[in-house]
């Protein structure tokens, strides 16, 4: 007797230890809470939030939707019935099965072919009542949205593509992987770890609108792990020139002798430069240097309010000419080879056609990277390409007199909302994980602004009215045409890339004088298509000299070679690039080292 009394003391002992410890952790929990929360409000209340429509589109598209909708439905009123009677038989059995079993406490047997759909890989998706039936029932709402819009069958076809995209985003945003009582995931991680998760995704959720200026913006990467010209953007070079717009970086030298036309890369300034050069296992830049070049980069300022008033023709005369200029100068050469990625290819072609008219023959050739020139296809970006979010957008510029980085990173990963936003917002907000140490996901993160006079010209004279492939842009006193440029040329696209199409960037490039062009399409993306060295043997691409068809002409009678395109261009391009001289330094005794690669500018985090 005295040792069974013995023992439930001892388990009653340790049962009052194990509450006070819970207790105390309790208590723990709810004090970070109570901090947290007034983080957050503090947060959320320095917003300076953007004009609201561009959070949506106007009214009037859902209301013209509706009214097709209706129309559609009183001349053909049977199929109206047919699809509501489908959906309501639906969602009764679908209740009627989650019913049955939790009455009997059972478990629902693994499905046949379980979802495809990676939000729904936890196997409790399929076997547990409650899961299974808010699954199957969002799943069939998400059918019968894109079932409603593709009956608007007489809307306009942009109006049509936009509600597409719309209500897509509606369909993707109610998810129940969004929301925590429907995401076993979240739950299980919360019981197992007593609530911590979740007071973790608050504290990273805090931190996310403390560093975004009330706007949530979920950090994609771990910032503490990346440090510019430590472990990310290393290769060696000094910026040799500076102006209110660009800092110039040249490259030191990899080999003792290079080819004497030196080669300037002008990234785009939608992000920074270093996307060239995130490690040295994958960077472009480092690789350029290694066959034998002099190579100049461009880094772009990130503007603030003093550059609203900067547009297309600074950028063009402070920025790429004014790096050609300073490249001949240390060079002593009379002709540069040129790079433009993305804005910055359609701005090249931009300074191409304005030498052309000045007579200027100071480029040899010119190599784009995914770059439009012709914009008569929207493609993704038809949503948010029309008035109301231009006029939204020039709202927002006449407020803050730049577009704040956040807006056009949001409406990047909104292309793309399952992986970029919602995906990493229910891992560090609902389980309260800590985003990865991804190099290439925290340059995606680090954002630049753009000048307000130069979105406006972007937006309305280049993607809205399409001039430089129409009658012409003007800018800086000349009538600016596409079908102008004359100079060698290689484009690169690549084959997935939602944000410059190949097909369109072809299209663009059948409409240049130029008589000696390549035309290439690697295998993969915006950046992983581009960003392919060779020693990864991993993209391939296709070739094809022919240009007289389509993009469907071209792709079906081109030739795929495996790995990457870059040992390609460099055949290319070193035919253009002269003879071999004495590998150069940075600078001279009239460009002085002002910094270490990758400069002052890069560095410059984008406003809120």
């Amino acid at each position: 007797m005295a040792t069974d009394q013995q023992t439930g003391d001892k388990n009653n002992g340790e049962n009052t230890q194990g509450e006070g410890e819970a207790r105390d952790r309790m208590a723990a929990n709810l004090a970070r809470v109570e901090a947290l929360s007034q983080r957050l409000i503090a947060a959320l209340s320095s917003r300076n939030p953007p004009s609201s429509v561009l959070s949506g589109p106007g009214n009037d598209l859902f209301a013209k939707a509706a009214a097709n909708f209706w129309s559609e439905a009183i001349e053909n009123p049977a199929k109206l019935y047919e699809n509501q009677v489908a959906y309501w038989s639906e969602s009764v059995r679908h209740f009627a099965e989650a019913q049955q079993l939790m009455m009997t406490g059972g478990t629902a047997a693994p499905e046949t072919a379980p979802s495809k759909d990676k939000r729904f890989a936890n196997p409790l998706w399929g076997t547990h009542p409650y899961f299974r039936y808010v699954r199957e029932q969002y799943e069939l709402n998400a059918h019968a949205v894109e079932q409603a819009v593709a009956d608007t069958g007489d809307l306009d076809p942009v109006e049509k593509k936009r509600l597409a995209y719309f209500s897509r985003q509606i369909v993707d945003m109610m998810a129940p992987t969004n929301f925590l009582g429907t995401n076993p995931d979240a739950l299980e991680r919360a019981v197992e770890t007593e609530g911590e998760s979740l007071v973790k995704g608050l504290e990273n959720l805090v931190a996310d609108l403390e560093a975004n200026g009330g706007e949530m913006v979920v950090r994609l990467a771990d910032e503490r792990a990346f440090s510019l010209g430590e472990n990310i953007a290393t290769t060696p070079g000094k910026v040799i020139y500076r102006n209110d717009l660009m800092e110039l970086i040249q490259y030191a030298p990899s080999t003792e002798k290079v080819h004497a036309i030196p080669l300037i890369i002008f990234p785009p300034w939608i992000n920074k430069f270093y996307i060239l050069d995130l490690k040295a296992q994958n960077s472009l830049i480092k690789w350029v240097t290694e066959q034998g070049y002099t190579l100049f980069v461009v880094s772009w300022v990130n503007p603030d309010v003093s550059h609203s008033d900067v547009g297309l023709e600074q950028y063009v005369e402070d920025g790429y000419l004014a790096a050609i200029r300073e490249a001949l100068a240390i060079t002593g050469q009379k002709q540069v080879n040129a790079v433009g990625y993305c804005i910055a290819g359609t701005t090249l072609a931009l300074t191409l056609s304005l030498l052309k008219a000045r007579g200027d023959k100071s480029v040899k050739s010119a190599t784009f990277f995914t770059a439009l020139t012709d914009f008569d296809n929207q493609g993704e970006f038809t949503p948010f390409l029309q008035d109301d979010f231009v006029n939204g957008i020039e709202a927002e510029i006449d407020a803050q007199g730049i577009l704040r980085s956040f807006i056009l990173g949001r409406t990047m990963s909104f292309l793309r909302s399952n992986d970029l936003i919602y995906t990493p917002a229910i891992r560090s907000y609902m389980l309260g994980e800590s985003p990865p140490a991804f190099d290439l996901l925290y340059w995606n993160g680090d954002g630049a602004n753009l000048p307000g006079r130069m979105t406006r010209q972007y937006l309305r004279g280049l993607c809205q009215k399409n001039e430089f492939a129409g009658d012409g842009f003007e800018l800086l006193g000349h009538t600016l045409k596409l079908s102008d440029i004359d100079v060698p040329l290689m484009a690169v696209t690549c084959e997935t890339d939602h944000i410059a199409p190949w097909k369109d960037c072809y299209h663009g490039m059948q409409q240049v004088a130029s008589k000696d062009r390549t035309f290439i399409v690697s295998q993969s993306g915006h950046i992983a298509g581009i960003v392919n060295p060779p020693s990864k043997k991993k993209y391939g691409h296709y070739t094809n000299g022919d240009w007289a068809g389509g993009s469907g002409d071209w792709m079906e009678a081109a030739t795929f070679t495996e790995g990457s395109w870059w040992p390609r261009w460099e055949e290319w391009l070193k035919t253009r690039s002269g003879a071999q001289v004495k590998a150069r330094e940075p600078g001279d005794s009239d460009h002085p080292a002002l910094a270490d690669a990758p400069g002052t500018y890069v560095r410059r985090r984008a406003s809120q």
